[in-house]
């Protein structure tokens, strides 16, 4: 999905978007059912349903406080490949959501996205990206995530 502005090995060399602290735990991705199962079946992986969606059970950090996604293979990466949650197909874009309206955020933690203009990322959203955000969060809510003021809001729903 972002393969037109992020360069794919970057992201398979970095894999931070795949691994939790206890304070960004709540930026686990959302699953829908099929995908969950599917997880099930290939890993250690226990879910909790939430909001029409299955979140990780986030039980099991390692010395350093730090949760990985199960779905990762640490030799080859996302084990889901073109499965992967929708969450984790636009990070290190959000969805969230002020008051009443639903804004896409990027996750500054990211450092190959981050250090492009903003210009660009706002450009790349408004080729179609954007679009296709508002419409899945219209039929899955429940990746809306609340806003966090430490995300750069780069668009806000018309």
């Amino acid at each position: 999905m972002l393969k037109k502005i992020l360069d794919k090995k970057t992201c398979a060399e970095c894999r931070l978007c795949c691994i939790f602290d206890r304070y960004d735990i709540w930026e686990t991705p959302v699953f829908d059912e099929d995908t969950r199962n599917k997880l099930e079946s290939l890993a250690d992986a226990e879910f909790i349903q939430k909001d029409g969606g299955y979140i990780f059970k986030a039980e099991k950090f390692d010395d350093e406080g730090l949760f990985t996604c199960p779905a990762l293979d640490p030799g080859k990466g996302c084990i889901l490949g073109d499965e992967k949650p929708f969450d984790c197909r636009i990070w290190p874009y959000r969805i969230m959501k002020i008051g009443d309206k639903r804004v896409i955020t990027i996750a500054s933690i990211c450092e190959a996205m981050y250090s492009k203009p903003l210009s660009e990322l706002v450009e790349f959203l408004k080729d179609g990206l954007a679009d296709e955000i508002f419409r899945y969060a219209d039929a899955h809510p429940e990746i809306i995530k609340p806003y966090d003021n430490s995300y750069p809001i780069l668009l806000v729903e018309k």
